[in-house]
């Protein structure tokens, strides 16, 4: 498979994970704002804090008027990290290598562009169907996620495409970790009830998982078991890093690259620094430093494999 290629298979999911990601948090955010609770979590300074380029002081302006966030995170082409420029960024990947994808994942691709870059979006947000127009967008994301997993073949291009997913998951579920757990200071001791978590846990698809799998009061300690450890919560932390080492195997035995063992080692230590550590010693080293060293470190990684696969010289 050719570099590019193989290159524009990881940033095609990455672009569309991170897509589903914030609007699942747009949602989230926009449904639990509207009860008046003492939580600064209900604000939508942490959803700008990620995805907006914007200075922080122009952040706190704009997160006082919620239509204007939304269009900004939606809409606004000057955003970077907006939907309409991550969905435009998705498709020009998926244009280059048709040959390389099934034609249902193409067409979604291509829906979805023109989706977010039609009329019908703006005049939604202009008439107050801020709530319909984030939930339309969200389904038809969760639409290609199932499209892509129902029609693509397991094969090279499949383990590309879900190297680039569960990185940015990875990624994200740190961001939103730190978010929340800024609120209390990085103490796991700190008593919460699970109402304070709540947009924590609905912003990953997780409040009912939590519901039926934790039993004891603990929410604090309880909540972060589950984002960064539970093997069996697709949101975990632990869970996307499993994924990644499966299908970095998978690469790495079908290109038979040279620095094979460089780049399964790199992998390796992030993922024993979650699977051989518990909460207790991350409460111990400071939660905040123990996120801030997962990211950095996945963030390095990142740039290794794409040295390693997407290198054109």
């Amino acid at each position: 498979m050719l570099s590019r290629i193989a290159e524009s298979l990881f940033w095609l999911n990455r672009y569309e994970e991170r897509s589903e990601g914030m609007l699942r948090l747009m949602r989230t955010n926009y449904v639990l704002s509207l009860d008046k609770g003492p939580s600064e979590m209900n604000s939508w300074l942490p959803l700008l804090e990620i995805f907006s380029n914007k200075s922080y002081v122009e952040q706190i302006k704009l997160a006082a008027n919620h239509q204007e966030v939304i269009k900004h995170l939606l809409i606004d082409p000057e955003n970077n990290n907006s939907l309409i420029a991550n969905l435009t960024k998705a498709r020009e990947n998926a244009r280059g290598m048709q040959d390389h994808i099934t034609k249902e994942v193409w067409e979604q691709v291509n829906y979805l562009y023109h989706l977010i870059n039609s009329k019908s979006i703006v005049q939604n947000l202009e008439e107050n169907k801020q709530l319909h127009t984030i939930e339309h967008l969200q389904k038809n994301c969760l639409l290609y996620t199932g499209i892509a997993d129902s029609t693509m073949p397991r094969s090279l291009s499949w383990c590309f495409m879900n190297l680039g997913k569960y990185i940015e998951r990875s990624i994200l579920t740190i961001d939103i970790l730190e978010k929340h757990y800024a609120g209390i200071d990085f103490d796991l001791k700190k008593e919460k009830d699970i109402l304070h978590w709540r947009n924590l846990l609905f912003s990953v698809s997780g409040y009912e998982f939590h519901l039926k799998n934790y039993r004891s009061n603990d929410s604090s300690f309880n909540v972060a078991h589950q984002i960064i450890f539970n093997e069996q919560f697709p949101h975990s932390l632990f869970y996307s890093l499993t994924r990644i080492k499966k299908y970095l195997e998978n690469a790495v035995d079908e290109n038979k690259i040279k620095n094979k063992q460089t780049i399964i080692k790199e992998f390796g230590r992030i993922y024993s620094n979650v699977e051989f550590t518990d909460l207790e010693w991350i409460n111990k080293i400071g939660m905040s430093i123990y996120l801030q060293t997962s990211k950095y470190n996945l963030i390095q990684f990142t740039n290794s494999l794409s040295q390693t696969f997407f290198s054109y010289s």
